[in-house]
C-alpha cells in the first residue's frame, strides 16, 4: 500500500496545469486594459470634433481671410484705384487682420470701387458687416470683420493721413 501515495504525487502536476490556465485567463484581462487605455486616446478626438463644430479650424479661417483680401485687392486694381496700401494688423490690433487703404479720383469712382468690392465678396459667399460713407462718397469704409477697406478721395486721404497711424505701428 505504500506505493499508492506516490500516485497521488502524480496528480499534483495536474494541479499545475490549472495555474497555467489562470495565466492564460490573465492575458485577456490585460487585453481589456489595453482596450480601456485606447478609449482615452479616442476621447480627445471627440473633444476636438466639438471644437470644429463651434469654430472653424485655423487653416479654414486663414483661407477665408486670404480670399477676402485677394478679392478686395483685385477689385481695387480692376477699378483702377490709386495708391493701394495693404497693412497686416495681426498681432497689432484686434479690429481686423488686414487694413486696405486706397484712393479714388472722384466721388463716383469711390462709390464704384466700394460697390465692386461688396459685389465680389458677396458673390464669393463672404458677408459685409458694415458699409459707411456712401452718402457723400468722399470716404467709404467696407468692413468684412477680417479686412477693413478705406476708399478715399486724394484730398480726404491727405487730410486724415491714415497711413501715418499704421506705419508707426500704433
Amino acid at each position: 500500500m505504500p506505493v499508492k501515495p506516490p500516485v497521488k504525487k502524480t496528480i499534483k502536476p495536474k494541479a499545475v496545469k490549472p495555474v497555467a490556465k489562470k495565466a492564460a485567463v490573465a492575458k485577456p484581462a490585460a487585453k481589456k486594459v489595453a482596450t480601456k487605455s485606447a478609449a482615452p486616446k479616442t476621447a480627445p478626438k471627440a473633444s476636438s470634433a466639438k471644437i470644429k463644430k463651434t469654430g472653424a479650424p485655423t487653416s479654414q479661417l486663414d483661407k477665408r481671410i486670404t480670399e477676402q483680401r485677394y478679392l478686395v485687392l483685385k477689385s481695387l486694381d480692376d477699378g483702377k484705384a490709386e495708391d493701394i496700401l495693404d497693412y497686416d494688423l495681426r498681432g497689432r490690433s484686434s479690429l481686423a487682420d488686414y487694413l486696405v487703404i486706397a484712393s479714388g479720383r472722384s466721388t463716383r469712382q469711390v462709390a464704384s470701387l466700394a460697390e465692386n468690392i461688396s459685389k465680389s465678396l458677396k458673390q464669393a459667399g463672404h458677408k459685409i458687416l458694415h458699409r459707411e460713407g456712401e452718402g457723400t462718397n468722399d470716404w467709404v469704409i467696407v468692413d468684412t470683420g477680417d479686412v477693413i477697406v478705406h476708399i478715399l478721395r486724394p484730398e480726404v486721404r491727405a487730410y486724415y493721413r491714415l497711413e501715418e497711424i499704421w506705419e508707426k505701428g500704433y
